[in-house]
């Protein structure tokens, strides 16, 4: 596989020299290669030349838009299923803590800002609607919670149970443009100076409700970050926003735990156990 990732470099990058190839990891949909440790290639699992192009599309589009550096695309193949970009600063937040995560708040507040800040008709030109309504959300909560309730904690058990016995919240009254999976390992970080190098991965983007992308901020790094970054975040939000915050967040503790302990990497499960107090709590 990695000889057909040098192929794919000489043929659209002729002259550059590919000294190291090696996979860097890998999900449900992409495998990413890391070359020269300084460019970074995802190779789609099954190739879709429309989802290429339109990938290649919403990040320039998010260029436009974001604060924060993002991938940058170099070449793409679309029959192969293949994007370069060169290799943003930082390491992912997830393997490595900041000294300060406080200072995270303000940069992504206004990232955020900027964010959904777009007109959804303009920015629906490259991303789908992505309305997954909270009962579904739920329901799918609580069958992957009984594949992995023995992995629990005991005592922390009855936060999850009475989670899962509790209503719903309502759909949102508007949708936004959405980065749709802000979790922490999305998020490049300089752990010294506590700063946001980058944000990665827009292959889940949608237009979807706001709240998702607050929700992984209130699953990864707690309730306080996540109020610190709401002062921050020019277009408000208000208690029926915070519910679905919070059920967002147990949704995607429960599926990521679920994940993690199946199919996914085991650092997923190892997360969401970490995070299951303050997430239910």
């Amino acid at each position: 596989m990695t000889g057909d990732i040098q192929a794919l470099l000489s043929h659209h990058l002729p002259g550059y020299q590919v000294r190291t190839v090696y996979r860097l990891g890998h999900g449900l949909d992409n495998t990413v290669y890391e070359v020269n440790e300084e460019l970074l290639v995802r190779r789609r699992r099954a190739a879709d030349p429309e989802a290429n192009r339109q990938e290649v599309a919403r990040l320039a589009a998010v260029a436009e838009l974001s604060p924060l550096p993002v991938p940058e695309v170099l070449f793409a193949d679309d029959e192969s299923g293949v994007i370069a970009y060169r290799k943003l600063e930082g390491e992912p937040l997830h393997r490595n803590p900041v000294v300060d995560p406080a200072r995270l708040a303000e940069p992504m507040g206004r990232f955020l800002s900027a964010i959904h800040g777009a007109a959804p008709e303009r920015m629906r030109e490259v991303a789908p609607l992505d309305r997954y309504p909270a009962p579904t959300l739920l329901q799918d909560a609580e069958l992957d919670y009984r594949d992995v309730e023995r992995h629990v904690p005991v005592d922390q058990r009855p936060l999850v149970e009475r989670f899962l016995r509790a209503l719903p919240p309502d759909e949102p009254r508007s949708l936004r443009f959405c980065h749709n999976d802000l979790g922490a390992e999305h998020v490049l970080v300089d752990t010294e100076s506590s700063t946001i190098t980058g944000v990665i991965d827009w292959s889940d983007a949608a237009i979807t409700d706001p709240a998702h992308d607050f929700a992984l901020i209130y699953r990864d790094l707690g309730p306080e970050i996540f109020e610190l970054t709401v002062s921050h975040y020019a277009l408000g939000l208000g208690e029926e926003d915070r519910d679905r915050v919070r059920f967002y967040a147990r949704c995607a503790l429960i599926e990521d735990l679920a994940y993690g302990l199946s199919t996914g990497p085991r650092h997923y499960a190892d997360a969401a156990l970490a995070h299951l107090a303050w997430t239910f709590s």
